[in-house]
């Protein structure tokens, strides 16, 4: 299946995935380069919402680029298969590799603002993260690796800590509340 038409299936779960959903479909059908970081206004992410067998916790790395706690993801790359590439993210950034998927389905939808910053010494302009989702389970005894060019920690954190350590209001308000509601 292609990702837009995963995308046309997707059921919202509020107004905010609603007008991201339309915005990303716009995206796709008026950007053929939606899945390279050449578009420079905006491109395509996945990310995945990882959780102990429990539903009590998730898997958080300490992104360094954001200086901030965050979910696991990373960038599409030209690769439409945006679940492989969150599976292939959470292996790389937390040395998880025995996770299972809960549902290949798209589990959530959010358009992300990134500030302009260096990466490598260049500079990278402000642009939008056009991010999806994916779901899995993991078990929180598996040894946990840190990828040190991107991130400083990984942890396992409950989800009243995922909710008092960003600080972003907006993460907390429209992302992890609806991520760990959904858990």
């Amino acid at each position: 299946m292609s990702l837009l038409q995963e995308i046309e299936d997707y059921m919202p779960g509020n107004q905010q995935e609603e007008q991201d959903k339309e915005q990303m479909i716009w995206f796709i059908k008026n950007h053929p380069d939606y899945l390279e970081r050449t578009n420079r206004l905006a491109h395509f992410t996945a990310s995945m919402w990882t959780v102990n067998k429990e539903h009590t916790k998730t898997l958080m790395v300490y992104h360094n680029l954001y200086d901030s706690w965050s979910w696991i993801g990373g960038h599409a790359d030209g690769e439409e298969d945006l679940c492989a590439v969150a599976l292939r993210e959470l292996q790389e950034e937390t040395g998880i590799k025995n996770a299972v998927l809960v549902s290949n389905r798209i589990f959530s939808l959010e358009s992300l603002t990134v500030n302009g910053h260096d990466k490598k010494g260049i500079y990278v302009p402000g642009h939008v993260h056009y991010n999806v989702t994916y779901f899995a389970e993991a078990d929180e005894k598996e040894k946990l690796a840190v990828k040190e060019d991107e991130n400083l920690a990984v942890q396992w954190q409950s989800f009243e800590e995922v909710l008092q350590l960003p600080d972003e209001p907006w993460m907390v308000e429209r992302i992890y509340k609806k991520l760990i509601e959904r858990s």
